[in-house]
């Protein structure tokens, strides 16, 4: 059996980010419910560990294969790796094949870039974010980089700043963001930073949280999109009272998310769930006056499924 493969640069060229917000958000609206994900399978690997995220919709099936090996980066070597299995749900035979660490780095901020661009659309009269919306992006990593592309596609006058540790990784992201004609600034005064922001975007993989959430603006909108697991978390409690909260999934939020797991008891789950990119793109949600607005995400498996699918379908195999 011979498989189109699609190599990084196929996945890119095929997932723009105001496409793959699109058919997030169409997904949402037909066959694609968050609840019915499975949970992510952890296996040990040498010297690292496996990742296998398998999703179901009534066309397409797929499984993604990463591996985590936390030497890599001192190698000179990317630490998340892997590939993408696309099947036909008629069949269940293997259809595609896709670089897998790349579909990552775009669904990731395209997911939370959609809620983001939603919310925004649902602020009470008085709380609307301005023409040229203040982007605030913590971590300059990957997930930070791509984070700033997809804003600027769903915000295309916004501003944007940014705050890194390592001064060398904020100049190389500079300089790589330049030659796309997006200007960024470095921000070293986190709290006047964060009190600054219309948009908040957090890409980074803190174990607390990274401010005091009293000083976010009332009508700011946060995407915390950078931690997963009851042992990191990138916002307070403080910010997670305030706010009024979406989520990928439910389920997944409850069983994953560290920012929502010492504010929401068992009977808040059941009870006072917070809504879903699911509600949120059914028209479903409405915001208070008053009250920033939190997107908070771990990853989770449909949205790769989806776009595996726009890239089996519109993209160009690399062989």
């Amino acid at each position: 059996m011979s498989l189109p493969y699609y190599d990084a640069e196929a996945v890119a060229a095929a997932l723009p980010f105001e496409r793959t917000m699109r058919a997030i958000e169409d997904a949402l609206r037909t066959d694609i419910d968050p609840e019915a994900d499975g949970p992510r399978l952890f296996a040990d690997a040498p010297d690292g560990e496996f990742l296998l995220m398998p999703a179901q919709s009534a066309r397409f099936a797929g499984l993604k294969a990463l591996t985590m090996a936390p030497n890599n980066p001192a190698r000179g070597l990317e630490k998340i790796q892997g590939v993408y299995v696309l099947y036909s749900s008629d069949t269940l035979a293997p259809v595609a094949i896709m670089e897998g660490s790349s579909l990552t780095a775009i669904r990731t901020p395209a997911v939370a870039i959609s809620a983001v661009r939603q919310l925004a659309a649902l602020a009470a009269p008085g709380d609307e974010l301005p023409e040229s919306p203040r982007v605030l992006v913590f971590g300059v990593g990957t997930q930070g980089r791509s984070s700033i592309l997809a804003t600027r596609a769903a915000f295309p006058t916004a501003t944007f700043e940014v705050i890194g540790r390592r001064p060398e990784r904020v100049e190389a992201l500079r300089r790589d963001l330049a030659e796309q004609g997006i200007g960024i600034a470095h921000r070293e005064d986190v709290d006047a930073a964060v009190a600054e922001a219309d948009i908040l975007v957090l890409a980074t993989t803190a174990a607390t949280p990274l401010f005091d959430g009293s000083l976010v603006k009332s009508n700011a909108i946060v995407a915390a999109i950078g931690t997963h697991g009851y042992d990191a978390r990138e916002v307070d409690d403080t910010l997670v009272a305030r706010a009024d909260i979406v989520v990928e999934g439910r389920a997944s939020a409850q069983r994953e998310n560290g920012n929502l797991h010492t504010y929401f008891t068992e009977a808040d789950w059941q009870e006072r769930p917070p809504a879903s990119v699911r509600d949120l793109a059914r028209g479903e949600v409405s915001r208070r006056a008053g009250h920033p607005a939190l997107y908070t995400g771990v990853g989770m498996s449909w949205e790769d499924l989806v776009c595996a699918t726009v890239v089996f379908e519109e993209g160009t195999p690399s062989h």
